[in-house]
């Protein structure tokens, strides 16, 4: 079965370039495009993508706002955020918002139908060193006590081990790394992740390293 795809950009070019790489795979459809956020939603619930290409900046509704809208629907298609360098201080919202990672506009032809291909499989786009980077950037302002608290209380129903491997993950290290750090099986330390992410009813290792962030794990 095939990858539905929805292109969202306000640059007819800038699809029609994505469409053209994503065509030439023999696992990927674009079912549909949109100029704009209100669009996306439209053609979305129409025509019930896999994954939304979304970029960020638009007219009318922005991409952060129609991802927050798109990841509500049922079913929910994956979405990844479309950005430019000077774009970057809207990766952050776009995660909180429900995205699975981001692409830069100028990334390789085979690295988007990878990304494209990694989110069906329910994983985040973003490297683990990227994740790290980014987060630790844009994530400037500390949590509040409070919300650190509330935060840390999810945190409770972790094991010890989970907590670290969980700590680890925050500061951007891959699967392999962790082994090597706790002198783990790899496969032991995705069997860590794995329950982590069910106990905590988080989506990927991108909301892992947010929540990191906010339990006071790690600090920018």
């Amino acid at each position: 079965m095939s990858i539905r795809v929805v292109l969202v950009d306000d640059q007819v070019l800038v699809r029609t370039g994505f469409r053209m790489i994503l065509d030439e795979t023999d696992d990927i459809d674009v079912v549909g495009e949109a100029g704009d956020g209100a669009a996306a939603l439209e053609v979305t619930a129409h025509t019930r993508p896999d994954v939304v290409l979304m970029d960020v900046r638009m007219p009318g509704m922005d991409g952060i706002t129609a991802t927050q809208r798109i990841r509500a629907l049922s079913p929910a298609p994956r979405v990844i955020i479309l950005t430019t360098f000077d774009l970057d201080d809207y990766l952050f919202s776009g995660l909180r918002a429900g995205a699975s990672g981001f692409l830069l506009k100028d990334t390789l032809a085979a690295d988007l139908v990878a990304a494209v291909r990694v989110v069906v499989s329910g994983e985040a786009v973003t490297a683990p060193t990227a994740t790290r980077r980014l987060i630790a950037h844009y994530v400037s302002a500390p949590a509040t006590p409070d919300h650190a608290d509330r935060s840390g209380d999810r945190l409770a129903a972790l094991t010890s081990r989970e907590r670290e491997v969980l700590t680890l993950i925050a500061r951007g290290l891959s699967n392999a790394e962790i082994s090597v750090e706790l002198r783990l099986a790899e496969g032991t330390v995705k069997t860590h992740i794995g329950r982590i992410l069910a106990k905590l009813d988080l989506r990927d290792r991108v909301q892992a390293v947010i929540l990191g962030y906010e339990c006071g794990l790690v600090s920018p």
